[in-house]
C-alpha cells in the first residue's frame, strides 16, 4: 500500500449483497405472498455503507472484510466508485458473498441473511491486528461483533499505536451483555448504538437515563441514533440532543451506518461535538430518501448545504 495514499480511516466490518424490497402494502401470512413494488440491489452491512458514505465526503477510506469468489468483484467495483479503497479485502475461496434480503417498509424493516463469506473475518483479522497496514490508518471504525475477550486487548494495541477508535455492532444482544464487551467500549473515542441497542445493554427505555446509565459504566462519548426522534450524544460528561427534520423515508435501510459516517467526517474535521451530531443526523436522514444504504448519502457540497438549514 502506498503511504502517500493510504486510507486514514478503516473500516472493519461485515461486507453483503444487499437486496431491499420495499412499498409492500401488507405483510404476508405463512403461505401467502406479496409483491414489492420498488427493487434495488446494492453493497450492503455497515462496514460497507460506512466507508462509502466516508468515500463520498472525501474522506481516505479503507475496508477491512471477506467476499465471495463468484460475486466479490461487484463488491469490490462498488465500493470503488465510491472512493473506497479495497485492497484489505480477501476473498473467500469456500464461501460465497453474504447476502441479505432486506423488506422495507417506511418506518421499519425486517432482514433475511445468509452470513457467507463474513464467517472469515474473525481470522483475518487475527493476522491484521499488528499489520503495518492497519496501523497506518489514522482512525479504525469496527461494525463487527468482535470476540469480546479479544477486544481489550486488540483495542489497547491499536489505542497505544496512536489510533482513534469507533465502533458499532449493530444489534447483538448477548454481546452488550458480555463484561468484556463494556470493559472495550471504554477504550473506545465513539460508540454508536441505536436506540434498541441502548436499552438492550442499559435496561433503560428513556435516551437519557441510557446515556447516564452508559456514563456511569465507565463509556466516555456515545453517539446514540433515535430514528424518527433523531439522535442523542454523550460527550464528556455533557448530553444534548438532535432533534429529526420533517422527511418521509423511502427506505431505512443503513440509515444508522449512514449516520455514523456522517458524526465521523464532522469529528474527523475537527467540529464541534454537537455540530457532529447534525452532520450524523443529516446524512441519516438523507440515506432514507432513497432505496439501499447508501444511494440517498449526500455528498460534500449537498451536506454542506443542508447543514444550512440545520438547527
Amino acid at each position: 500500500m502506498n503511504a502517500a495514499n493510504a486510507p486514514e480511516v478503516l473500516v472493519v466490518g461485515d461486507l453483503f449483497a444487499d437486496l431491499v424490497m420495499s412499498g409492500f402494502e401488507a405483510w404476508p401470512r405463512p403461505g401467502e405472498e406479496v409483491f414489492a413494488k420498488r427493487f434495488h440491489k446494492e453493497i450492503g452491512g455497515g462496514a460497507a455503507i460506512t466507508a462509502s458514505g466516508l468515500g463520498k465526503l472525501g474522506i481516505r477510506v479503507g475496508v477491512v472484510g471477506v467476499v465471495g469468489s463468484y460475486d466479490g468483484q461487484w463488491i469490490k467495483d462498488q465500493l470503488r466508485a465510491q472512493g473506497v479503497d479495497t485492497s484489505t479485502i480477501r476473498v473467500s475461496v469456500a464461501e460465497p458473498t453474504a447476502i441479505t434480503i432486506s423488506v422495507s417498509r417506511a418506518l421499519d424493516r425486517t432482514f433475511f441473511t445468509y452470513n457467507g463469506a463474513n464467517r472469515e473475518l474473525p481470522a483475518l483479522l487475527a493476522t491484521l491486528i499488528d499489520n503495518q497496514d492497519f496501523h497506518s490508518a489514522r482512525h479504525i471504525h469496527l461494525a463487527h461483533a468482535m470476540d469480546p475477550e479479544k477486544l481489550p486487548g486488540a483495542f489497547e494495541s491499536l489505542k497505544n499505536n496512536g489510533r482513534t477508535l469507533s465502533v458499532d455492532v449493530g444489534w447483538h444482544p448477548e454481546w452488550y451483555a458480555d463484561k468484556s464487551a463494556l470493559a472495550a467500549l471504554k477504550l473506545v473515542d465513539v460508540f454508536f448504538p441505536n436506540e434498541r441497542e441502548g436499552e438492550a445493554m442499559t435496561g433503560e427505555k428513556d435516551p437519557c437515563r441510557m446515556l447516564k446509565a452508559m456514563q456511569i459504566a465507565g463509556l466516555r462519548r456515545v453517539a446514540m441514533k433515535l430514528g424518527r426522534n433523531g439522535a442523542a450524544l454523550l460527550w464528556d460528561g455533557d448530553i444534548v440532543f438532535q432533534e429529526a427534520s420533517a422527511i418521509e423515508p423511502v427506505d431505512t435501510t443503513g440509515a444508522g451506518d449512514c449516520f455514523d459516517a456522517g458524526f465521523l467526517y464532522g469529528w474527523l474535521h475537527g467540529m464541534e461535538p454537537k455540530q457532529c451530531l447534525r452532520t450524523g443526523t443529516a446524512c441519516g436522514e438523507m440515506s432514507t430518501l432513497a432505496l439501499g444504504g447508501i444511494a440517498g448519502f449526500p455528498c460534500k457540497e449537498e451536506l454542506e448545504t443542508i447543514l444550512c438549514n440545520v438547527k
